[in-house]
């Protein structure tokens, strides 16, 4: 064979051979793939093109104690169309009805939206957004548009919805409702009830397939959910919307007319310790007010003269000393180490009564018992103090709550100033809260109870998953005979005409309270600062409720006393309540009336059941289970006021006919 033969047979089988063996490896890579590592590629495929999407459950409402809505979830949706995915048929045949509904739905012209529909089928466009921010009516209207009602698989009807959380009475009590706020890694911001309540209120998350279509954006495969979201539990608050426009007006128009920084009042129901009311007003750099901090809740400073009921207590129930034992005043002034305590009676009372004494707020009259009956042994004035539970946290369930400070003698810092200072509220913190807590306790016969801001955790507001009882935290603060002497006092200090709050009496109603006014910063003398503060309760014969009003520097040029300052925000509140609120309990009429409304519930749902076209009773029922349940029989709800309904205009029992229009009258 010649030699030029055999080198071509030989490239021949060189290239033979190699294309066996990349034919081999091509096998032992597809069988790889295949068999070997297979799922692996399938899974990533998926990932490109398919997701697991989070759906976000409904977040349960916050309500106030009548049914009117706090806080509340609304679902705005965004819709899209894939125009892709509808068969040529289906679209040629229905593109006209669609737009012809799109047009009654939003306006424009028919010709206007059924070119938009043609250009983007020509353009194989599959997300032209249709609509945005629908109600949750009209999402479910446009969904039963021509096209649309097939669904996303062949429909190519895509929605987006988004949560947005409302207060339907506005900004009044915004920072005690609060807010719960995730973060990109996952950690909780909580604030007031709902952060505190978020466990309840926020529900379970679900599950969707969606897939990838054009320009990175995703539709559900099909219209079925692979894990249904689970709603959030309702919060039935303690908060009575009436009391709470009352407080906060009151004290807004309080801060304005004393340019004061901010300030805070409290309304609690004294039996119950259920706070009916709570403001809280700060100062902006434009000079408005607004829910700035929760300082109720979590501002402690010292409370001041307001402290004397705690320190005047103490001496009565350690028996040192009467209501009628006789302390000597003198000119009104009191040294201490080179300190002087001062009345605001610069000549000073003279000989009066430990009554009288507190009446008139005198810091001598009370430094003097305390240092006079407890000066060899301090610790017994500081452990009666703690056996009345002052230095303990109220172990609120909304975070933030500050911490007491009572000193004891054995405390690092304790020194000869410490106790006479004690007595007349200085040295010692307090917030708000846990100062009302102590009030109240004498208003309720010494029965201390924990502020409570919820009543009930629900699923909806006939079936509680959970009810929040009174809490006591102290039996008995102290003998029903000091309770006596101490409310004869304070109602003294609104009745007397030497008590520092007389000039809040009112022959139409009863209130008892003390005054306070404490100086912050008090070791810089020139640009005094202070905190003006009234607490009490009322009525004085069977008191309802305990209130505490406390503003945080008032222009001194205008006036800083809590007589002044704070004392007409307490007494208003307390007049438009008389006058407002019937002052008894109604506990039986409610319960009646909700047992009756859950009656009728339960009627109409075995109608419901059966022949479902019936328009249901929802007098009675609060607005926000009435709609859902409404719209949900394809009725378009219009609404006047808020709280329940109180008159609906289609008749409940009908079959709902071609009036799909329902008008709800709230109250």
């Amino acid at each position: 064979m010649p030699v030029t033969e055999k080198n071509i047979l030989n490239r021949l089988y060189f290239i033979a051979g190699g294309m066996f063996l990349f034919a081999i490896a091509v096998v032992v890579q597809l069988f790889n793939i295949q068999f070997v590592e297979g799922d692996k590629y399938k899974e990533m495929a998926q990932e490109r093109t398919l997701r697991n999407a989070t759906i976000a459950p409904s977040r349960g409402n916050v309500y106030a104690d009548d049914g009117s809505l706090l806080a509340t979830s609304v679902s705005k949706y965004d819709i899209f169309f894939d125009t892709k995915t509808v068969k040529p048929n289906i679209f040629t045949d229905n593109v006209k009805a669609l737009s012809d509904s799109l047009s009654i739905m939003f306006g424009k012209s028919s010709a206007h939206y059924e070119d938009m529909l043609k250009t983007a089928r020509k353009n194989k466009n599959q997300y032209l957004r249709i609509a945005r921010k629908l109600s949750y009516a009209d999402y479910i209207r446009i969904k039963q548009f021509p096209i649309f009602k097939l669904g996303a698989f062949k429909g190519g009807f895509i929605d987006k919805v988004k949560t947005v959380r409302e207060h339907p009475i506005g900004a009044i009590a915004e920072r005690t409702v609060g807010y719960e706020r995730k973060d990109d890694k996952g950690y909780y911001t909580r604030v007031g009830l709902e952060g505190a309540f978020g466990e309840y209120l926020r529900g379970k998350e679900g599950r969707r397939l969606e897939q990838k279509i054009a320009k990175g954006q995703w539709k559900p495969v099909s219209g079925d959910n692979e894990l249904e979201p689970q709603d959030g539990f309702d919060i039935i608050s303690t908060i009575n919307v009436n009391i709470q426009d009352i407080a906060h007006h009151a004290l807004l128009e309080q801060l304005e007319k004393y340019k004061a920084d901010h300030g805070c009042v409290v309304v609690m129901e004294v039996a119950t310790g259920e706070i009916k009311a709570i403001s809280n007003l700060g100062r902006n750099t434009q000079g408005k007010y607004y829910e700035r901090l929760n300082y109720a809740v979590g501002e402690s400073h010292e409370p001041g003269s307001t402290f004397k009921l705690m320190a005047i207590v103490a001496a009565l129930e350690d028996k040192v000393i009467d209501s009628s034992y006789v302390v000597d005043t003198g000119n009104g002034k009191l040294s201490f180490y080179g300190k002087t305590v001062r009345d605001s009676n610069n000549r000073g009372y003279g000989k009066i009564s430990a009554s009288e004494a507190f009446e008139v707020s005198s810091n001598t009259g009370i430094v003097k018992i305390v240092t006079d009956f407890y000066g060899k042994n301090p610790e017994k004035f500081v452990n009666r103090l703690y056996n009345m539970g002052l230095n303990k946290t109220l172990d609120l369930p909304i975070t933030g709550e500050g911490m007491p400070k009572i000193p004891h003698p054995k405390d690092k810092g304790w020194n000869g100033l410490s106790l006479p200072w004690m007595a007349f509220g200085y040295g010692v913190s307090l917030t708000p809260l846990q100062t009302l807590t102590f009030y109240n306790a004498i208003a309720n016969d010494g029965e201390m109870v924990r502020p409570r801001f919820v009543k009930a955790v629900r699923e909806n507001w006939y079936a509680s998953e959970k009810v929040f009882e009174k809490e006591v935290i102290n039996p008995s603060i102290c003998s029903k005979e000091t309770v006596e002497k101490v409310k004869r006092m304070m109602q003294n200090v609104v009745e007397k005409k030497h008590g520092t709050g007389n000039g809040l009496y009112s022959p139409d109603f009863s209130m008892a309270g003390k005054t306070g006014t404490c100086q912050k910063n008090y070791i810089i003398k020139e640009n005094k600062e202070y905190i003006s503060t009234f607490s009490g309760f009322f009525p004085v014969e069977n008191p309802k409720y305990s209130c505490i009003v406390v503003i945080h520097e008032p222009d001194r040029k205008i006036g800083y006393y809590g007589a002044d300052v704070s004392g007409p925000v307490f007494k208003k509140i307390a007049h438009k309540i008389y006058r407002d609120t019937p002052i008894f309990d109604q506990v039986e009429n409610i319960q009646e009336v909700e047992e009756n409304v859950a009656d009728s519930y339960e009627q109409y749902l075995d109608k419901a059941r059966k022949y479902k076209t019936i328009i249901p009773n929802v007098v009675g029922m609060p607005a926000m289970d009435a709609i859902p349940l409404l719209e949900n029989l394809g009725l378009r709800v219009e609404i006047k006021g808020n709280g329940k309904v109180t008159k609906q205009s289609l008749e409940a029992g009908k079959k709902i006919g071609t009036q799909k229009r329902i008008i709800l009258e709230l109250s």
